[in-house]
């Protein structure tokens, strides 16, 4: 890939794929060393973008997802290899919240956490990258009824979570979640 497609690919991409690290991660920082990984994984790959086998977009948001994927492997591995050793509280920080924005971003994160992995998937590149769901079932490999269908749960599920009475449902709005 020469230097001139490179920019274009990564000015043209490099916004709503680093909203969706962001929104999946919950961790900016991390977010940015995912983008970044992710186009010099593009930029170096072995089998470059091919035009013909698809958007350079949803190339793009596969590598991020795999690249999220390993990482998320990664920090789980840390995390019990941690415990096992006692240092639990090393990752936990002091347990202090500066901000109520801080409680806030952590309530959601928790109900994020009873989604099961597809569901917060969907819901990542949804919200977070801006994806319309025909984007998503090929990032992902599914079709758009299956994409539809993990939305549609896993809003369900976060409004039960975060409003805790157990009887609330997603609008039509979001049980569609697309656009046109």
């Amino acid at each position: 890939m020469d230097e001139k497609t490179f920019e274009a690919l990564y000015e043209a991409h490099a916004p709503g794929l680093y909203g969706f690290l962001a929104y999946r991660t919950g961790d900016r920082a991390l977010a940015e060393d995912l983008l970044a990984d992710t186009f010099e994984r593009a930029l170096t790959a072995r089998r470059p973008f091919d035009a013909r086998r698809g958007k350079a977009k949803t190339w793009l948001y596969s590598i991020a997802l795999n690249l999220l994927r390993d990482s998320a492997r990664r920090s789980a591995a840390e995390h019990r290899a941690l415990e096992q050793v006692g240092n639990h509280n090393a990752t936990n920080g002091n347990g202090h919240s500066p901000h109520d924005q801080v409680e806030v971003r952590q309530i959601i994160m928790t109900a994020l956490e009873t989604l099961n992995g597809d569901e917060r998937e969907v819901l990542a590149l949804r919200y977070g990258a801006d994806l319309s769901l025909e984007e998503i079932g090929k990032v992902i490999g599914k079709r758009r009824s299956t994409v539809e269908g993990r939305i549609y749960r896993g809003l369900k599920q976060l409004r039960l979570e975060l409003s805790g009475d157990g009887e609330s449902a997603p609008s039509a709005a979001e049980a569609n979640a697309g656009k046109p």
